[in-house]
């Protein structure tokens, strides 16, 4: 068993995945914001598209999911909270739970925060998590539907993952993440060395993703943050902190 992913950029910094399992050649798109740029990479891949995952209901991860469904019979899988709020939904996951791909398993965890439904794919044979807008490279999702308790305890789910595993997430904010990050702890040297490496990678029009938990535990302020205090300070700052998300 092994997996291919490809990173497909949509909207303006959005990313959606296509997960491949190489043994049966089964596909999944994740958090597919728009359908244009996903049927364009399947078609480049000669990959057929069996299902789509969506992490949380909001638009701009689930914005392609009713077009997807219509161009290759695919199904729909949110979490069961979501089955109302998710366009074209066919399935439901739960906390806990599994989902398969072909030959590979992915784990199921319930991550609410930035919405009371996210829910995080955990791929432990490959090493992979895709994370929607819970956890971004060195940075978490705003707080739209639940408590700073509530995601303060997704992202300590999160960060005691292996550390080398790989970190998809749902947004390409990672500079900015990285600059509040210097901004809170300017004596960090792996935050000074991390921000140089993305701001690189972004002048040359690169992904950021992934990152690792690894990286993340070493850089990200909400993983690092003590406490759920210390953690809702942090995310009150950042909602304020330029104009970064």
């Amino acid at each position: 068993m092994a997996l291919e992913i490809h990173t497909v950029p949509c909207l303006e910094d959005n990313y959606a995945y296509l997960v491949h399992e190489t043994t049966s050649g089964a596909t999944a798109a994740i958090d597919p914001s728009e359908s244009g740029p996903v049927l364009a990479a399947l078609k480049l891949r000669g990959w057929k598209l069996g299902t789509v995952w969506n992490t949380h209901h909001h638009w701009d991860h689930t914005g392609g999911n009713t077009e997807l469904a219509r161009a290759t019979g695919c199904r729909v899988v949110c979490s069961a909270h979501d089955r109302d709020r998710v366009p074209g939904c066919t399935d439901t996951v739960e906390d806990g739970g599994e989902i398969g791909l072909g030959a590979a398993r992915a784990g199921v965890f319930a991550v609410p925060g930035h919405t009371l439904g996210a829910v995080a794919f955990w791929f432990p044979q490959a090493a992979v998590l895709f994370t929607g807008d819970t956890l971004f490279g060195a940075g978490c999702g705003r707080l739209f539907e639940g408590t700073p308790t509530q995601m303060f305890h997704s992202l300590q789910l999160l960060a005691a993952l292996a550390p080398q595993t790989r970190v998809y997430c749902g947004h390409e904010y990672t500079v900015a993440n990285l600059e509040f990050a210097a901004h809170l702890e300017p004596g960090n040297t792996d935050v000074a060395a991390r921000l140089q490496t993305a701001t690189r990678l972004r002048s040359r029009g690169l992904p950021t993703v992934p990152s690792t938990i690894g990286e993340e535990r070493q850089t990200n302020p909400f993983l690092r943050a003590p406490s759920i205090d210390a953690f809702a300070e942090r995310r009150a700052l950042k909602d304020g902190f330029r104009a970064s998300r």
